[in-house]
């Protein structure tokens, strides 16, 4: 699972069971409807799927939705993968459908972690980020189940406008729910997901260095997701820091070493920086395959084509893992390979994948330089 080449292997599968889901969330990137789409990969269907991602060297499976829950073949599903030796991961949304028993088939079925999402501290700003009443409370009280029956916790949090005052709280609340893994979104304008919510460039900037600061101190790992730049604040920090205790670090090591950029990502099993398209792929209800959840330009069907085949064959994708091609200063940049900037947001923001990540702050230094001249 280490030795890993991101042009043949993604490190990553999320599959969209479904798209039907109870909530009523204010930046749901599926747009979930309450009802399940007839389209949607059936069992079997779901089984071959399940055979493609093992063949394509055993990568991370991640169920998401709309709420996996509401598909009543989910823990077949779920089963007959871990039966194969994958390692499954499920992010169900707060319902009633969360029922003990849920937890505990999950449980006995040998399901590797169980994600839920928290978008705020309080009842107050969580269930307003998630549009239904009673949201949060359901969700402390599973959590405590899950602890009860022993399956790890991860905790999923959009940051936005409406929750980024509220950092240490959050991160306080994560600590004494005991998680393994707290891995914050930063929006990305797409679904229901609005730009007026999302926080800006330098308040991004504030709340990488808010992480790193934080990741030193607290027990659980951090992961970002659609925040590829995290990667190079913490270089940078981890860098300043050396140089303070008059340690050597090679910068060109700290950007392309193997094994680096998984652990400072906070994953701590990424072989190297994943993004959109590159160690990463996300296939739909209906078995459309996209670079990412958060980065809506198709590239085949698994109905059509095999996964493997547009992982590795498609324009789309060649071009996501080939950091040469990215314009603007994202092209220029030192910490391109490790970083990238969001694939997501260059193509929600200017509709090309391939252009800057536009919430940057960064100016590379080949950029600097010519500044100067």
């Amino acid at each position: 699972m280490f030795s890993r080449d991101f042009n043949k292997d993604p490190f990553i599968v999320i599959w969209e069971l479904t798209r039907a889901c109870q909530l009523k969330c204010l930046h749901c990137r599926a747009e979930a409807q309450y009802k399940r789409d007839p389209r949607e990969l059936s069992l079997d269907e779901g089984k071959k799927l399940i055979d493609q991602i093992h063949e394509l060297n055993n990568p991370m499976l991640v169920f998401t939705g709309g709420d996996p829950l509401m598909r009543e073949d989910v823990f077949d599903i779920a089963k007959y993968a871990i039966d194969k030796g994958v390692r499954v991961s499920m992010t169900p949304s707060a319902t009633p459908n969360v029922t003990k028993e849920a937890i505990e088939k999950a449980k006995e079925i040998g399901l590797a972690r169980w994600a839920f999402s928290l978008d705020g501290h309080t009842a107050e700003i969580h269930d307003h980020f998630r549009g239904t009443p009673g949201s949060f409370d359901l969700t402390m009280e599973r959590i405590k189940y899950l602890h009860e029956v022993g399956l790890p916790i991860q905790i999923n949090t959009v940051i936005s406008r409406y929750n980024y005052e509220y950092l240490d709280e959050m991160a306080k609340l994560i600590e004494e729910l005991d998680c393994v893994l707290w891995s914050v979104f930063f929006l990305v304008p797409t679904g229901r997901g609005q730009e007026k919510d999302m926080i800006s460039p330098v308040e991004h900037e504030k709340v990488f260095r808010w992480l790193y600061d934080l990741s030193k101190r607290v027990k659980f790992d951090i992961k970002t997701t659609a925040a590829q730049h995290y990667r190079r604040v913490v270089i940078q920090q981890k860098t300043r820091e050396a140089k303070e205790r008059t340690e050597e670090i090679q910068y060109l090591d700290a950007l392309t070493q193997q094994g680096l950029t998984g652990s400072i990502d906070g994953l701590g099993r990424a072989p190297k920086g994943v993004n959109d398209g590159n160690g990463f792929v996300f296939i739909s209800h209906v078995g459309d395959v996209y670079p990412s959840g958060l980065l809506p330009v198709k590239a085949g069907n698994v109905r059509e084509q095999s996964l493997g085949e547009i992982y590795r064959e498609s324009p789309i994708f060649q071009a996501l893992r080939n950091p040469d091609m990215y314009k603007g200063k994202c092209g220029q940049c030192e910490f391109r390979y490790v970083c990238g900037g969001s694939r997501s947001r260059a193509y929600a923001m200017t509709g090309d994948y391939l252009e800057s990540e536009p919430f940057c702050v960064y100016i590379p230094k080949s950029m600097r330089e010519k500044q100067q001249v």
